[in-house]
């Protein structure tokens, strides 16, 4: 084990509270779809789950789900049909990997129209069976739609993915200028770089006109960056994880330094109030922002 990945487990073992534990949302978008955002969600998931961390990973990327196609597994039926009495929370979940588990969403819009059904309150007691998850990652569709920020005001921590292209750029600028109307800090990767120094100059300049036209009072984070690698590119067609397949990569070390920033924040968690734990943690947030 690399001296970085032993610190990383080391972070992840301090983070951990067996007394009162609850668990940290985080939102993983993009301005605009093909920058990456379903690669680098699944790597991350897989990443934490390899050094010790219970995660969820809910694919809420309405229309485009491909979470199942990242993870090289079969959907049968989503938290939809839950919400429909048609399936337990249980019978919906996909184990990946020890540690990580899928969880097959649906819309905003879609689950709200349950809200105020019986069935919604026997999806919240079902939902406990997540309880323990000390992290669960909800993959977001791309763009600045209503049930998108829905996600974002209800999460912990929300990433923004762009890769340096204009248009991507100026619409990572909008989900970014967007989401700060109802927080006020954002994270962002830079994927699809030739290297560090492109991915902070680009950076640079969106924290820049972010200072000038939103205010300084938005926490514009850098988290990291993802080199372009070839090994990428093949790994996704081939339906598989690239951190997996290629541990010792530049691509997966660079996630692992990002990972490694995540796992500092889970030293937040500590005593904190349990009810919000899991996926019913994380409704109970979403009912609060609907």
């Amino acid at each position: 084990m690399s001296h970085q990945a032993a610190k990383l487990e080391e972070l992840v073992n301090q983070s951990r509270n067996t007394v009162a534990k609850k668990t940290r949302f985080i939102a993983v978008t993009s301005g605009k779809g093909g920058v990456g955002k379903s690669t680098i969600s699944s790597n991350m998931a897989y990443i934490m789950a390899r050094y010790g961390l219970k995660v969820g990973i809910f694919d809420a990327d309405i229309g485009l789900a491909n979470l199942d196609v990242m993870f090289n597994v079969k959907i049968k039926k989503n938290i939809l049909h839950v919400l429909k009495g048609e399936a337990t929370v249980e019978e919906i979940l996909v184990p990946i990997e020890k540690n990580l588990v899928l969880i097959p969403g649906e819309s905003g819009e879609e689950i709200f129209k349950y809200a105020s059904s019986g069935l919604f309150e026997r999806f919240m007691d079902q939902s406990s069976v997540l309880d323990d998850l000390d992290v669960m990652i909800i993959d977001t569709g791309a763009g600045i739609g209503e049930h998108i920020q829905l996600f974002l005001r209800a999460c912990d921590d929300v990433i923004v993915v762009t890769v340096p292209d204009p248009a991507a750029i100026t619409d990572a600028y909008a989900t970014i200028k967007v989401t700060s109307r109802v927080r006020n800090e954002i994270n962002v990767i830079m994927n699809q770089v030739r290297n560090q120094r492109e991915a902070q100059a680009l950076f640079d300049k969106i924290h820049k006109v972010a200072q000038i036209n939103i205010g300084k009072e938005l926490n514009l984070l850098y988290l990291g960056q993802i080199s372009s690698d070839q090994k990428i590119v093949n790994s996704v067609k081939k339906r598989a994880l690239f951190s997996r397949e290629f541990p010792t990569s530049t691509p997966s070390l660079e996630l692992e330094a990002i990972v490694k920033r995540i796992a500092k924040k889970l030293e937040r968690n500590v005593l904190v109030n349990p009810r919000e734990s899991g996926l019913g943690g994380l409704f109970k947030r979403l009912m609060e922002h609907f």
